[in-house]
């Protein structure tokens, strides 16, 4: 029965229904036809009622005409200039290469425009702290609302992993990401120095945020990284890495993934966080004896960090130890065990949007629409000060392994 309820919930991600558009919908322009642009917002505009896809434009207009008839867009505009200028458009959504996002999200915001702009936000901390300290953010509450899409935290399966966590009490915690060679070749625009290339500033932006979220705190050290090159005339970029860090409560995080791992590999990118044992007294009561004491080592593993509305799984192992009061010799121990999942909000009894078939995109644009409507929603969102946290411990990694910041706008002094 999982199964085919997996099936179907899938499914409807990739044909959800079409909703009426209400007469208040926000209209958005894409900047560039970019690939990921069908996945993160068009398929899920199509069943919010409060989202319409107006325009798009790209340098090469013959590209964003074939675009747009494919999709449906029903505007296309000669220059990313023309797009902003349109008085019609409420939000651009820019998925541009990474090192073009500071320049094109400032133009946007000084024209007005609300934006959601593709992960990771900035090149560097930087460009993170001049984008997301700049006046145009600052000038009223109702100004333009922009947000970096960090798609996957807003999922319900990420908001039930870290319910069940314990950040004071994180001793460890190690989150993977491994993506077959053949989804990256390498001359992909992943690898392209100047515009801000390489895996950890693409697929590393997920293990590291999940470990971020996980000890609910900044590191304070990255105390070992190692970058794995890529062959001439790529040899800036990286195509694996690996990073350890120290984070306040003495705990340890380790991120580590690769666009390179062999054609065959298969497995779903995860984070596995271990706790110091604590009292467990509870379980204390339920052996019945005062003299005994109980403690609880926790171990929750969640599966599937990029797209958990597919599917994922929170599993929490908890391993009690019973010794007599004051004593170091342990008695008994044992397991319990508790897989969780959650592909709406109900799931969680909490009375939120969503459906089995909205996609994380889905609920990252539900979110993205909320705040810009002045509601509540869920609570969930990426604040400037979460994004610029991100862009400082990637350029933390970035800087230990000696490889070297990703490169700042040439153009940075007009948008000071």
């Amino acid at each position: 029965m999982d199964f085919l309820s997996g099936l179907r919930r899938n499914w409807r991600q990739f044909n959800p229904p079409v909703a009426a558009k209400h007469d208040d919908a926000l209209k958005f322009g894409i900047l560039g036809a970019a690939n990921i642009a069908p996945l993160a917002l068009i398929l899920p505009a199509k069943s919010h009622p409060q989202v319409i896809i107006h325009a798009v434009a790209a340098r090469d207009k013959t590209r964003a005409t074939a675009f747009a008839n494919k999709r449906g867009i029903p505007v296309v505009k000669d220059s990313y200039e023309e797009l902003l200028d349109d008085p019609a458009i409420d939000v651009v959504y820019i998925p541009l290469p990474t090192g073009l996002h500071l320049e094109w999200a400032l133009k946007a915001l000084a024209k007005g425009k609300h934006v959601l702009l593709e992960k990771p936000a900035t090149s560097n901390a930087q460009e993170a702290e001049i984008l997301h300290h700049h006046r145009l953010l600052n000038q009223s509450s109702e100004g333009p609302v922009l947000m970096e899409a960090f798609h996957s935290r807003f999922a319900p399966g990420w908001q039930q992993f870290l319910a069940v966590l314990d950040p004071p009490n994180i001793s460890h915690a190690i989150a993977k990401a491994m993506v077959p060679s053949y989804i990256a070749s390498d001359d992909d625009i992943r690898f392209n120095y100047s515009i801000s290339g390489g895996a950890l500033l693409d697929l590393g932006t997920y293990p590291l945020a999940s470990v971020r979220d996980a000890f609910g705190a900044e590191p304070e050290e990255c105390i070992d990284a190692k970058m794995t090159r890529m062959a001439p005339p790529r040899e800036k970029c990286d195509h694996t890495f690996y990073a350890k860090f120290r984070f306040p409560n003495g705990g340890i995080g380790e991120v580590k993934g690769t666009l390179r791992a062999p054609k065959t590999h298969l497995s779903l990118p995860s984070i596995i966080v271990t706790h110091k044992p604590v009292p467990a007294p509870e379980e204390a009561k339920k052996a019945g004896d005062k003299d005994t004491e109980v403690t609880r080592t926790r171990k929750v593993t969640f599966c599937n960090l990029l797209w958990p509305t597919n599917y994922h799984y929170v599993t929490v192992e908890d391993k009690f130890e019973i010794r007599d009061a004051g004593s170091s010799t342990m008695k008994r121990e044992y397991t319990k065990t508790e897989t969780k999942k959650a592909y709406t909000f109900r799931e969680m009894d909490r009375d939120l949007a969503g459906e089995t078939h909205w996609s994380t995109y889905r609920y990252m644009l539900e979110e993205f629409v909320n705040k810009i409507k002045g509601r509540q929603g869920s609570g969930v969102f990426v604040s400037h000060e979460e994004s610029i946290a991100q862009s400082r411990a990637l350029d933390m990694i970035y800087e230990k392994s000696g490889l070297g910041l990703r490169p700042t706008s040439k153009r940075v002094s007009k948008f000071v």
